[in-house]
This record gives structure tokens, C-alpha cells and sequence, in this order.
């Protein structure tokens, strides 16, 4: 089955509808599939149902899906970089299921592995747990969480093969592969797609059985990150113990260098 596509678009088409419920990996901006949630604005679909650790920020990620009204309700654990998310929920345009960040990321990695529901000590005695069913182990109450399963997974990994095997950088790995393994149909976005055997099997984070579409974004924004360099490498060290400690370092280096 030949998985990659020629655009995020093209990814998306005939499997996002009206009313679906979603996932979208990422922790704040980081490792964000940028390209798949600017085609799903695109796309026009509405009602929405997002699952995601929060939602983006004003214009971007998210955030994007909030100023057109596309998203009905959301399942996040943080919402608060969103100056329209917070007008819209006070406002009671916008439907919002709080959950904790642990819940939130087990529910999602129980989803991917068929577990329907389990027990966690976490919201026990506060509203987290109005309405669930509770029982006692061990001398402790827990309180029953649903795992989740959304029909459309939106996923941001740094490097695939065409079979879909997927490896992810650093911390922009955070919520991607829980949200990967939970959905009906996961769409990912990678910077680089190889041939398949160019990725070792042991650097694999992610099986390509989890991934059913590809696209390619080899230049995102990632507006998140910030490249700082100093003003000369041969600036010099202000601090007189701070230059003493960075020759030190370097002394040390070059001494197990042999040089």
C-alpha cells in the first residue's frame, strides 16, 4: 500500500468529515504537524471533537482551527498561551473536557493498545472525578478514565521511511507516538522520507504499522525554536571564573584527546 502523499491535502482527503473526533500530537508548539493542521483549516470541516495536550497559540497551530470556528469541543490538559480559546470557552462557544496531563497521555496510549478503560489515583475527591465510577485497591480509591480512540490521528515525526516507520527528534517526540497509536487513521508529517531499510530497525521509535499516510514537510516553521549564537566566537568571557572554568574544559578535552 503505498502510504506517501504528494501534500498534506491530499493526505487528508476523503478521510477528515464534519464531527469527527481527533487527535493532534505536539506539547505546546513543539513537534506540531503544522502542514496537516493548515490543510485541515483548508479543508472547511467543522464540529470537531480535539484531542490534544493543549491549543497552540493565537494563529498558529491550533490555534488556527479556533479563529475559524472549525473545533466544537476540546480534550486538552493546558489551555492557557490561547487568548481566543480562553474567549470562547468563558464565552460558551467552546466546549472544554479538562483532563490531567498523565490521564491524558495513558488514555491515549491505552486507546492504541485496545485497553478500554483503567484506574488511576489521579482526580480522586476533586471534579476530575464527578460522575466516573471509583473503586478501593490496596486500601486507596481510584477513579475509572476511558481510553481514547479518535477516528483521525494528526502526528509530527522528524524522519519515515515509505513503509512508515517513524523516528522522532528529541523532545518533539513528547505526545506524537501515544497519538499515533490511538488513532482509527494516523496521518503523519515528517521532514525527511527515506527508502525503506535506509532507517535501522533499532533506531525505530514507532513501527510503520501505526502510520497509514505520509507527507512531506521539509521546511517547517517550527516557531517554537530559537537559534542563539554569540556575537564572536572569540567574544570575550566576561566574567574572569567563567573563563578560568571554560579553560579548564577545554584543557580536559584536548588532554583525553591526546593532544
Amino acid at each position: 500500500m503505498k502510504k506517501v502523499f504528494p501534500s498534506a491535502a491530499a493526505a487528508l482527503t476523503g478521510v477528515v468529515r464534519d464531527g469527527q473526533l481527533m487527535a493532534v500530537g505536539g506539547f505546546g508548539l513543539c513537534g506540531i504537524p503544522e502542514a496537516l493542521i493548515a490543510a485541515l483549516r483548508d479543508s472547511k470541516v467543522k464540529d470537531l471533537t480535539v484531542i490534544s495536550n493543549n491549543a497552540g497559540v493565537d494563529g498558529f497551530g491550533l490555534g488556527l482551527l479556533l479563529e475559524t470556528r472549525q473545533i466544537k469541543r476540546m480534550i486538552s490538559s493546558y489551555v492557557g498561551e490561547n487568548k481566543e480559546f480562553e474567549r470562547q470557552f468563558l464565552a460558551g462557544e467552546l466546549e472544554l473536557e479538562f483532563t490531567p496531563q498523565g490521564t491524558l497521555a495513558e488514555k491515549l496510549r491505552a486507546g492504541g493498545a485496545g485497553i478500554p478503560a483503567f484506574y488511576t489515583r489521579t482526580g480522586v475527591g476533586t471534579m476530575v472525578a464527578e460522575g466516573k465510577e471509583t473503586r478501593e485497591f490496596d486500601g486507596h480509591v481510584y477513579v475509572m478514565e476511558r481510553s481514547l480512540v479518535p477516528d483521525v490521528s494528526l502526528v509530527k515525526a522528524w524522519k519515515a521511511d515509505k513503509s512508515g516507520n517513524l523516528v522522532f527528534r528529541r523532545t518533539a517526540r513528547n505526545f506524537n507516538p501515544a497519538v499515533a497509536m490511538a488513532g482509527k487513521v494516523t496521518i503523519v508529517e515528517v521532514e525527511e522520507i527515506v527508502e525503506l531499510g535506509a532507517i535501522d530497525p533499532d533506531a525505530v521509535h514507532l513501527p510503520g504499522i501505526y502510520a497509514h499516510r505520509i507527507v512531506l514537510n521539509a521546511n517547517p516553521e517550527k516557531r517554537i525554536e530559537k537559534r542563539t549564537l554569540s556575537a564572536s566566537v572569540n567574544a570575550e568571557v566576561p566574567n574572569k571564573a567563567a573563563k578560568m572554568e571554560t579553560e579548564q574544559v577545554i584543557a580536559r578535552a584536548a588532554d583525553k584527546a591526546g593532544v
